[in-house]
């Protein structure tokens, strides 16, 4: 067996083109930068609508980098150019030209409306992967509908509803989770399409949404459904189904999680938190009686583990060998020394000091896998970009003049 060292990114020598807003879209270009493809980020004139919407990091000196713009767009090289004037568009025609991969969020219609619906683009660049990433797809009655995370993911999927306890409210998401899901998801797809494209010289079009890749992570209660039609049970954390598949509540107001479904875990449990006299309660000998007496098991357990703090719990349930893990906040998760060991925070260099972000949960062995850089200013790289398509320095001046692009326009929160 012969395993591979080289230090070259999977993707070196690829072009991508993205004109894609906020984070989903972004986020499946910025997986391939990490991978080593030229992407190159189309902006409007005032700058992709993400820039400077997330709070920055409290950081010494007047310059506020907006770190969550930078995950989504670390290694690009930005163009701002006005996509609603003829010039405009007829340079964004010259970028795809060069480009192996275009990756666009813009609804169907507006596709259709700049020139950039695969079928142009076919045109434009025979043999290209044209991906569009939306909120509901590209077939179907709502094609025109728009969509972000927490409506075409989180709510229209079924997601929201299955994880409220009982009667209670819809829980919230957190900023662009079914966002970055949804750009692997992309990554995926797009890699598959590039193959294809390489085989057969023909235009691969992918289609990706939020709403699709929703329904996919929650495939396993859903295929379910679609045989028998009956709606999974919501239940709170004193009516499951196993009261060690759950979590509790420990003295130092910490919680830690179990998953250890099967009747085996029972005695291991019991012996690891010094109740052997469990074993003999008739409520809790067998998975039945727990189950029928689930409010007493999980009140027991709380008044156990409410005993000692996390730290001191570990330990007793290591040796046990048990399935566990403590529920950490992101201050905690920013120093596990785990996370640090796989490499989950590299750390971007800046011109306004560098800074941890964190890495795409792909590694490949001896393969240049991570940040290639910032993320760039609006139209950072547009006269160098321009430059490279054969403008001269008077046409770059005048359609800078002219409205048509923004060029090194810095923008302090990057």
């Amino acid at each position: 067996m012969t395993i591979a060292t080289s230090t070259a990114g999977p993707l070196d020598g690829l072009r991508v083109v993205e004109i894609a807003s906020w984070m989903a879209g972004p986020s499946a270009a910025a997986i391939l930068a990490d991978m080593g493809a030229d992407v190159i980020k189309i902006e409007p004139l005032t700058g992709d609508p993400m820039r400077g919407l997330i709070r920055p990091a409290k950081q010494p000196g007047p310059h506020q980098v907006d770190h969550a713009f930078q995950v989504d767009n670390r290694g690009k090289r930005s163009m701002a150019i006005d996509l609603g004037s003829d010039e405009g568009q007829a340079i964004v025609r010259r970028v795809v030209a060069t480009a192996d991969i275009f990756v666009v969020n813009l609804l169907p219609h507006r596709q259709a409306r700049f020139g950039l619906d695969a079928a142009s683009v076919d045109a434009i660049r025979p043999g290209i992967v044209h991906a569009t990433l939306t909120g509901y797809g590209l077939d179907g009655p709502e094609t025109w509908r728009p969509g972000y995370d927490v409506t075409a993911f989180f709510g229209r999927s079924g997601l929201y509803d299955a994880q409220r306890e009982g009667d209670g409210p819809p829980p919230q998401a957190r900023t662009a989770q079914g966002d970055h899901t949804t750009g692997m998801a992309m990554t995926t797809a797009i890699l598959g399409a590039l193959r294809l494209a390489e085989r057969t010289g023909d235009t691969q079009v992918v289609d990706v949404s939020l709403f699709a890749t929703a329904i996919w992570t929650q495939a396993s209660d859903l295929a379910a459904v679609l045989v028998d039609g009956r709606q999974p049970s919501r239940r709170d954390r004193h009516h499951l189904i196993s009261a060690l598949a759950n979590r509790f509540p420990c003295k130092d107001d910490g919680w830690v999680v179990f998953n250890m479904p099967e009747p085996h875990w029972w005695p291991r449990f019991c012996g690891a938190v010094e109740r052997a006299d469990w074993l003999d309660d008739p409520r809790f000998v067998s998975v039945k009686t727990r189950f029928d007496h689930m409010e007493a098991v999980i009140q027991a357990i709380d008044e156990v583990l409410g005993q000692r703090t996390v730290a001191e719990w570990a330990p007793r349930f290591d040796e046990a060998g048990l399935i566990w893990g403590p529920v950490q906040t992101y201050a905690e998760v920013a120093m596990d020394a785990q996370a640090i060991a796989i490499g989950c925070f590299p750390v971007v260099e800046h011109p306004h000091g560098d800074f941890r972000t964190v890495a795409i949960p792909i590694n490949i062995a001896g393969a240049d896998i991570g940040p290639h850089g910032r993320a760039p200013e609006i139209g950072e790289h547009t006269s160098e970009l321009m430059t490279e398509l054969g403008y001269d320095a008077a046409d770059i001046d005048r359609l800078t003049l002219d409205g048509v692009i923004t060029r090194n326009k810095l923008a302090s929160s990057n």
